[in-house]
């Protein structure tokens, strides 16, 4: 009997989540979509949703956790997040605040949350960005994201070491600039299909060894 993996995906209801689901969907894994509130493209992929859920709330978390009982996850991608691109001319605390929290704090969290659902041999998968990689910053500003996706590097490395005992490994992954509504839909982003294509090639390479490794999506890895 084949034993398939179960993924589970935060942020999915849309972009580069979305296209996780799908892509997951279609190789034949289990797919536990997570997201504040469904989309037509979500609920048409024949996935399990679990909408109303919020990674800034504890409590709502944890209703996730009941919400699954005995299911096992395989491989948590922690995809959920936001950016406000913050300049020194405009600076903004609370946005600054509020990026923290949902793009390094709250992956942390959920992570700690439900790692009594996952066992030797699962993964958790962090989502950040090239623009969380000090070496590379060569253009400034964005505060609130760069600081934001600096934080969510260094959890993924405590993690990769924390976890290390128990055999679960930590994948820290920059998508590409990717064309979705986050990023304007630029026109210089490759697609979410190309860019999940490469992540998943990440994921399914990660190990005990290479646990806690900042990669690109086309497997290059990146500076801290």
């Amino acid at each position: 009997m084949v034993v398939l993996a179960t993924f589970l995906v935060t942020g999915s209801n849309r972009g580069i989540g979305l296209e996780y689901c799908r892509q997951l969907k279609e190789r034949g894994d289990q797919v536990i979509a997570t997201c504040r509130s469904s989309s037509p493209e979500l609920d048409d992929l024949g996935v399990r949703v679990e909408a109303g859920v919020d990674i800034c709330s504890g409590s709502s978390v944890l209703r996730l956790k009941e919400k699954l009982q005995e299911t096992y996850i395989d491989v948590l991608i922690q995809n959920a997040g936001i950016a406000e691109f913050n300049s020194l001319s405009n600076l903004d605390p609370e946005s600054i605040i509020r990026q923290f929290e949902v793009n390094a704090l709250s992956p942390l969290c959920v992570t700690h949350s439900l790692l009594s659902l996952m066992r030797k041999g699962s993964k958790v998968v962090l989502m950040t960005s090239r623009m969380g990689s000090i070496d590379d910053n060569n253009s400034g500003g964005s505060y609130g994201y760069r600081m934001s996706k600096v934080a969510l590097c260094m959890a993924g490395k405590s993690l990769s070491i924390d976890l290390k005992p128990n055999e679960i490994a930590v994948a820290i992954l920059h998508p590409g600039l990717v064309s979705t509504r986050m990023t304007g839909f630029t026109s210089n982003g490759i697609s979410p299909e190309q860019s999940v294509a490469g992540l998943l090639k990440r994921i399914d390479s990660l190990t005990l060894d290479n646990s806690g490794t900042f990669w690109h999506s086309n497997g290059e890895i990146l500076p801290w």
